[in-house]
């Protein structure tokens, strides 16, 4: 009887441990906020399988005996919520209990794309893939007249759309709630009208470039810096090489009309017969090919005069400079081994 009594403690102790850890955070160093939706008439069944794909609880089965033990598997309530895989499963459960909704922040990184900050807001819970890219081609933008009368590129491709270069990488606060993807481009492109338009028209003005070929030219040195300090550099080679008419050679536009953010060009791709091939095609490619960061617009801006016309980053990411083209063919030898 003693044994059997003793089996049974450590079961029930087991069995509470275990408990215990499956309504535990599933992450508690991950205090990113996502965005959660659950649809009117949903049970907790559904709730709970649906917050489990999503990694945001450990067992559903847990959840769903959890909730019913508390009383409100039954009174979880419809709408989008701000959850994270930090919270345990009592807390996400009376986030959806009270039927709060909470602000969360969402920051775009310099040098995203459309496409990329597509992918960004869908991964977050808000919206469907494809919903950012497709008001960027089609959704009306006629306020800010500081785009482009029309878009480079198609939908179809992903690329050249109107708002490419003019959506402002910062930190934005979002309500899964309120969430629109138009509304959402307009706050970014509010906030570039304010800290560039607006920010920067004096030297915009005097540069005698138009604004479409300074953000242009600022997203080609936002891909191809990988520290502020040699932007200006970067972006003075650049300049130099646009004004004598020497191609620019700049292998992130090529990447940019194929798709291919890190994976290595082949010899096919480099000969691409695109407008956006700066290695075949002289000029500056037809769109910008990423939203740059402010700092990349005031190296764009105040370009760095030198007597370089080549660079490539080393394999440690250091930046050598060259002034031939017998020079820049050396630095490929020797800090790129080809």
């Amino acid at each position: 009887m003693r044994r059997i009594i003793l089996i049974l403690v450590i079961g029930v102790l087991v069995f509470g441990l275990w408990f215990r850890h499956a309504l535990s955070p599933v992450d508690s160093s991950n205090t990113k906020e996502e965005s959660f939706t659950v649809q009117s008439g949903e049970s907790i069944g559904i709730i709970a399988a649906h917050l489990e794909e999503r990694q945001l609880i450990r067992s559903p089965w847990v959840f769903k005996w959890y909730a019913r033990v508390t009383g409100v598997a039954g009174k979880l309530q419809a709408g989008s919520f701000a959850v994270s895989p930090s919270s345990t499963s009592s807390e996400i459960m009376e986030i959806l209990h009270s039927g709060k909704t909470q602000e969360f922040f969402v920051t775009v990184p310099e040098g995203y794309t459309v496409a990329d900050i597509d992918k960004l807001m869908a991964a977050k819970g808000l919206g469907k893939p494809g919903d950012i890219l497709n008001c960027a081609f089609t959704c009306d933008f006629e306020t800010f007249d500081f785009l482009p009368l029309k878009a480079a590129g198609t939908r179809e491709k992903g690329i050249g759309s109107k708002l490419e270069g003019y959506l402002f990488p910062e930190t934005y606060s979002v309500s899964p709630t309120d969430y629109n993807p138009k509304f959402f481009l307009e706050r970014m492109l509010g906030t570039f009208r304010k800290k560039i338009v607006n920010g920067h028209a004096t030297e915009i003005a005097a540069s005698g470039k138009t604004l479409h070929q300074v953000v242009t030219m600022a997203s080609l040195v936002e891909e191809e810096s990988r520290h502020d300090e040699e932007r200006a550099q970067v972006a003075g080679i650049l300049w130099k090489r646009l004004e004598n008419r020497v191609v620019l050679g700049v292998d992130a536009t090529t990447r940019y009309v194929l798709g291919k953010r890190t994976e290595a060009l082949t010899k096919a791709d480099v000969e691409t017969d695109s407008a956006y091939n700066t290695r075949r095609t002289q000029g500056l490619p037809p769109s910008p090919i990423a939203n740059p960061g402010e700092s990349a617009i005031t190296a764009t801006l105040s370009p760095k005069e030198s007597q370089y016309w080549y660079y490539l980053h080393d394999k440690t990411g250091v930046i050598r400079y060259a002034v031939t083209n017998d020079e820049h063919n050396v630095n490929k030898a020797k800090y790129l081994g080809r």
